[in-house]
């Protein structure tokens, strides 16, 4: 029995009270967005921005960023209200402008960046832990690995119970993880000095940093792998009690986020330069808030980001099942990941995340290098399907579906998608042609899940045009795996 997608009406059955009691409510969708976003990223955020930008860089950067996510927030609300009948977020509105293939690889690739980003959790929480008791080291090492597997499990069957339950405990840990955060943001106004954060405000005394531009330029990324999880409650629709909700949660967290993002870098950048910023270990603003205050500054914040991650894995693991699952109840993945347990959980789509998950925690202990830098792939195969929900949004407004003719309504979503799909070419190019090409190598292979849902029910695998998509896919992948094997492309 599938979860209805609409609140029942006040003289509702016993029947329709117990869905009505299933559905996700507005504090707790919100909290999933702030959640998602807010997880490993921000505490190391200093130190991640320090290496790429100084100061002046960084504020361009922001505002790029707050206007580029800011629209693409609205391009989920909108695409909320618009497309009622739509669930799963990023991967149904693909599906809807594109096709299925584009569908499958928008659902394909967030799938892929999820799980990817959970192991990076992994193994910074236990990094951290190394902190306190050496045997963890930088969270790669056996017996990280060991508990990073139970937490892993016992994550996975606490979700197995339920996802309002789940819902319910990211919500707590989101509200807990927002106190150092704030702390740190108050402590650090105090401590700010502006003559530090203006001393070298355009990077002129670090060369290795560039231009301007290419400071900009090079700390797209890490904005973007900050707010990753803004999608999330558009990818939950069908569980909110009401649409509306959507729409709601993803401008209201992402508005939140994004000031306190923003307040933690800059603050840094008042209180340390830009070159100790960069030269400190991760999580960087526990070393800020040690400047600032002492040793205690440094262990608060490192049981912050226990809290954080804790919660943030919560949220990731229901979104890397759900994503896939909504995939498969409309025949684009396979037919054994539509499998639901009693709770109403997709728990096959759950065992294939969390094994993957376990698969590649076991990865890291022997290739920490190749690690790395998949969680920078992670970050840019997130892209393609951030671009097709914004270019489905610019799609709609331009035919006018849903809408009155030359409304003024419909003349500010047009913009509002244009920008946003501006926005997601920008960090495409930002990204580089080569995390491109890796993309496609990851994509490849899905069209084997992709190959078995169409036999399923009887359909081509690929229509013409899918075909060509496909050959470009193939060609991108071919290019990336032979400079792998010659070393002109490095991961």
């Amino acid at each position: 029995m599938s979860i209805p997608t609409s609140s029942p009406a006040s003289g509702s059955t016993p029947t329709s009270a117990s869905a009505s009691s299933s559905k996700v409510r507005l504090g707790a969708l919100t909290a999933l967005v702030v959640g998602s976003m807010v997880g490993g990223g921000i505490f190391s955020l200093p130190q991640n921005m320090a290496v790429s930008a100084d100061a002046g860089a960084v504020l361009i950067g922001w505002a790029i960023t707050a206007v580029g996510m800011l629209m693409l927030a609205f391009v989920f609300q909108t695409l909320a209200n618009r497309k009622p009948e739509l669930d799963g977020g990023v991967y149904a509105y693909a599906k809807a402008g594109f096709g299925d293939y584009m569908g499958f690889g928008s659902a394909w690739g967030y799938w892929i960046s999820a799980w990817l980003g959970n192991v990076g959790y992994f193994v910074l929480l236990f990094s951290t832990a190394g902190y306190f008791f050496p045997v963890f080291g930088q969270g790669n090492t056996p017996i990280a690995i060991v508990c990073s597997s139970v937490l892993l499990w016992s994550v996975h069957f606490l979700v197995l119970r339920g996802i309002k339950e789940a819902a319910f405990i990211n919500m707590v840990t989101t509200v807990a993880k927002m106190v150092p955060l704030f702390l740190f943001i108050v402590l650090c106004a105090f401590a700010f000095k502006y003559e530090t954060f203006s001393a070298d405000i355009w990077g002129l005394r670090s060369p290795k940093l560039g231009s301007v531009a290419n400071q900009v330029r090079n700390m797209m990324l890490v904005t973007v792998w900050v707010f990753i999880g803004i999608e999330g409650a558009s990818i939950f629709s069908a569980r909110a009690e009401h649409r509306t909700d959507v729409g709601k949660a993803t401008v209201i967290g992402f508005i939140g986020v994004l000031l306190l993002l923003m307040l933690v870098n800059i603050l840094s950048l008042g209180v340390m330069t830009q070159p100790e910023l960069a030269g400190l270990q991760n999580p960087s603003m526990a070393g800020v808030l040690e400047r600032v205050v002492g040793h205690w500054g440094a262990i608060l914040i490192s049981v912050g980001l226990v809290i954080s991650l804790a919660g943030a894995l919560l949220s990731w693991v229901l979104l890397c099942a759900e994503i896939i699952f909504s995939a498969a109840r409309d025949h684009t993945m396979p037919g054994f990941l539509r499998k639901e347990n009693a709770k109403k959980v997709p728990a096959n789509a759950l065992w294939l995340t969390n094994g993957m998950i376990q698969l590649f925690l076991v990865i890291t202990m022997f290739s920490k290098g190749t690690y790395l830098s998949l969680i920078y792939l992670a970050t840019s195969m997130i892209l393609l399907p951030y671009f097709w929900s914004a270019a489905y949004a610019l799609l709609i407004s331009v035919r006018g579906e849903s809408y009155e003719a030359a409304s003024r309504e419909r003349r500010k979503d047009m913009v509002i998608a244009a920008i946003a799909v501006i926005y997601a070419i920008w960090l495409l190019y930002a990204g580089g042609l080569k995390y491109v090409l890796l993309s496609a190598l990851l994509y490849a292979p899905g069209v084997l899940l992709f190959a078995k849902a169409k036999r399923e029910i009887g359909q081509p695998v690929f229509t013409h045009i899918e075909k060509g998509i496909f050959a470009a896919v193939m060609i991108g992948a071919a290019i990336a795996a032979f400079g792998l094997y010659k070393g002109f492309i490095t991961l």
